[in-house]
């Protein structure tokens, strides 16, 4: 199929492509916004059945000959926005080139010869990385399409924000949701033998996938339009309770279960830093925490610095949950609660805030092993910059998120010269001498690593995240200490 099937499917699509090119640009010259919330005149009717004609031909030609769509789109003054799941590939362009509904891209994505003017055609909805309020206004403007009575093309959201295998539905985020206006869901499915298109971050490449794709003969797809939901006034109210009722509606039809787990929280699993995180860590839970409480790790990475600061002021002086509240800022509430809970060691109404700081640094930055270790030094050392293999335990537990761990050995190795004490530098020199010692002196006998990063779940994420046992951790909260 390689030097057959695959050369000449790969030429036709890309033909069709270029063929489409030409009628995007002339639809799209000139186009202000006033004139797009109007009806299409005439000749952009055509222009838009065109369009869809030669998409189909693209898609035919990538094998996809029969496209299975079950149910009924709704019209744009019924649902204004599609919430499209599982979102598991660049296939999953599909629907969208059926519908010539606008989407959420990336600013940059314009700017891409040819595919940027056929993005541009179908009026998306454009995020900005170097604008900080891009998330912000990325919001208003689907608020202001979605509430504008079918003068705007529906909008349609892959609310779970990044590609998964299908398994299970992640944490939807509230983007789509916010406006508080009816949604149509609508689910996917590619029932092949083989699958060669779902394309996640742990996996085949872009291209590899493309060229498995092409070479098989035939690729089933079916998109199934949901019924719209209309939210209750309490979901209105609640962006993320409209969210994770419309993906439990979405889970059922589609036989699967859900994870409260989000793409973020994998990122921090999996991460490729010197100390892995075990399967059976709490920061993942503290990471969900932090996020619940509008804190941002990609923001708080700034402040980690201050924070340690403050914490290494009152050294080994312990506080209370109004002291922590007070500490982050926020009032008290069930979050902050649960969050002092994970630090609660003994349950005696009091944490240390040096052991907050080391895990807050863990999940703003989780490839960097050394600057956490060297923050936690900061904080934990003696006026002489020592520390005894008491406080390097209680770091390496607070950084790894576990309840035990042995550090004797990695202390014992570090201290030759058996002073009882070391320095940041003693255990820098040693980490760049030793880069796997993590795997060396601190997993073998206490914490599965090596066979939870080498056999993930089947949900394609790791242990920690299948969707069978995450009711059952989640109450009690596990405690970082007991």
């Amino acid at each position: 199929m390689t030097v057959t099937l695959f050369p000449v499917r790969l030429f036709f699509a890309a033909f069709m492509m270029l063929l489409a090119w030409p009628f995007a640009f002339l639809a799209s010259m000139g186009s202000a916004e006033k004139e797009l919330e109007k009806p299409l005149s005439w000749w952009r009717k055509v222009v838009d059945v065109l369009l869809k004609a030669i998409m189909r031909a693209m898609w035919l030609a990538g094998g996809f000959h029969w496209i299975n769509v079950k149910g009924r789109q709704a019209l744009p003054t019924e649902a204004a926005i599609l919430t499209l799941a599982p979102h598991s590939s660049y296939f999953d362009a599909i629907p969208v080139t059926m519908t010539m509904a606008s989407i959420v891209m990336k600013a940059e994505s314009k700017d891409i010869p040819v595919w940027g003017t056929l993005i541009k055609y179908i009026r998306p909805v454009f995020v900005s990385r170097s604008d900080q309020d891009s998330r912000r206004k990325t919001v208003e403007e689907i608020r202001r399409r979605a509430q504008s009575k079918g003068r705007w093309p529906q909008i349609m959201i892959f609310p779970e924000g990044t590609c998964t295998n299908r398994s299970c539905l992640i944490t939807f985020k509230p983007g789509a949701f916010i406006p508080g206006v009816p949604v149509q869901p609508v689910i996917l499915r590619y029932p092949n033998k083989l699958d060669t298109i779902t394309w996640t971050w742990q996996g085949p490449g872009a291209l590899k996938i493309l060229w498995l794709t092409l070479c098989q003969f035939h690729n089933f797809v079916e998109i199934e339009f949901l019924p719209v939901y209309i939210p209750s006034e309490e979901e209105r109210n609640n962006p993320s309770l409209y969210a994770n009722n419309v993906r439990r509606v979405m889970a059922k039809a589609l036989g699967i279960l859900v994870t409260d787990y989000t793409f973020e929280d994998c990122q921090l699993a999996l991460a490729e830093g010197q100390l892995r995180l075990p399967s059976n860590t709490c920061l993942l839970e503290f990471a969900k925490l932090v996020r619940s409480l509008g804190l941002k790790p990609e923001r708080l990475e700034k402040e980690l610095n201050k924070y340690s600061e403050s914490a290494r002021r009152i050294k080994k002086r312990k506080v209370n949950l109004k002291e922590f509240a007070a500490y982050l800022e926020v009032p008290v509430s069930d979050t902050v609660e649960n969050m002092f809970a994970l630090f609660d060691e003994k349950e005696n109404g009091l944490i240390d805030l040096r052991e907050y700081v080391t895990a807050l640094s863990v999940v703003c930055r989780p490839s960097k092993t050394l600057q956490t270790i060297q923050l936690a030094f900061k904080m934990y050392q003696s006026e002489v910059g020592t520390l005894t293999e008491e406080d390097l335990t209680c770091i390496l537990k607070t950084a790894m998120g576990v309840s035990d761990l042995n550090v004797s050995n990695l202390f014992k190795a570090i201290d030759k010269e058996e002073r009882g004490t070391i320095t940041y530098d003693d255990f820098h020199r040693f980490a760049e001498m030793y880069p796997n010692f993590a795997e060396e002196y601190l997993y073998p006998d206490q914490v599965e690593t090596e066979s939870y990063l080498k056999n993930p779940a089947p949900n394609g994420f790791c242990t920690d995240f299948s969707p069978e046992i995450i009711e059952g951790r989640r109450n009690p909260l596990q405690k970082k200490l007991n």
